[in-house]
């Protein structure tokens, strides 16, 4: 009998000690953002007015750069930022060559299957249609049997199939505006700030026979911070830092400095101040 009960406690030792063992370095993102001094952020890439590519260095920088610098910098570490496209990012979060992301990425019941999240959004962003000035589109309706290139992985994807479009999925949003130049899609479909900026940015020019397709952004959903899953600690701090930029309107500075819209970050920093917030995505199951 005393044999039995060795045997079974070494067999429950073999299969909980990956629980355990998993358990305990769940939360230990912060202890190992601290113990190398740097915590590591993806961020998109050179998408104004999101993310701004320096001529020189090479390096990203911009609007979400400086959001993980300011998260950097609570934690008393450096910054390193990386690059991450809609087919790298979740991989590169759950692989942990990033700690968070920090990107256009909104909220999405099956993305929250997959990683966790800050609750607090840090915007909320909807999608826009570029299209020839000279086509159709006038409504989200209008694109039923049309093309729609859209990033693959988009969160836009379903909503325009709802509408009937026939939807490409590309790498981003240059390749996207390549398909649209060349004729192989009627939309490029991404965030509405990216696309309004491809028409007032340094590159207005070439884009001077396009438009905004609607008056109306698509499915506008709450823009979270990524974390992965079962990091409570992670998250908290993070959700603690968003909640200070918007009661501070450091958000909406941020914004005005690099031509983000800044109506949410307006309305969110007196909601704020008033000691409300947005009603945020479900919370995190951890």
């Amino acid at each position: 009998m005393k044999k039995k009960n060795v045997l079974l406690r070494a067999a429950l030792a073999v299969v909980l000690l990956p629980l355990v063992s998993s358990l305990s370095l769940a939360d230990a993102t912060l202890d190992k953002i601290n113990a190398r001094g740097k915590l590591v952020v993806g961020v998109d890439g050179a998408s104004p007015p999101f993310g701004l590519l320096d001529q020189k260095t090479g390096k990203i920088g911009g609007f979400q750069t400086d959001l993980g610098r300011d998260i950097a910098r609570r934690l008393g570490v450096t910054l390193e930022v990386v690059p991450v496209t809609a087919s790298t990012r979740v991989q590169f979060l759950q692989s942990g060559k990033v700690d968070l992301l920090i990107a256009n990425i909104q909220w999405t019941q099956e993305r929250s299957e997959a990683l966790s999240y800050a609750p607090t959004p840090y915007n909320l962003v909807g999608g826009a249609a570029l299209v020839r000035k000279d086509s159709s589109v006038q409504r989200w309706e209008d694109l039923k049997g049309k093309v729609a290139c859209v990033s693959q992985g988009s969160n836009f994807t379903r909503p325009l199939q709802e509408y009937g479009a026939i939807v490409k999925g590309l790498r981003g949003i240059p390749e996207s505006l390549l398909a649209l130049k060349g004729g192989t899609c009627d939309a490029s479909v991404h965030i509405s700030p990216a696309m309004h900026q491809v028409l007032v940015g340094e590159s207005a020019s070439q884009w001077q026979d396009y438009r905004l397709g609607t008056p109306d952004q698509l499915i506008p959903s709450p823009t979270v911070i990524w974390t992965r899953r079962g990091e409570a600690d992670t998250r908290k701090f993070v959700d603690d830092v968003i909640r200070d930029w918007h009661r501070s309107g450091s958000l909406l500075k941020l914004g005005q400095q690099y031509g983000v819209p800044d109506e949410y970050f307006r309305d969110a920093n007196g909601k704020a101040q008033r000691g409300e917030y947005d009603a945020a995505p479900p919370e995190p199951v951890s």
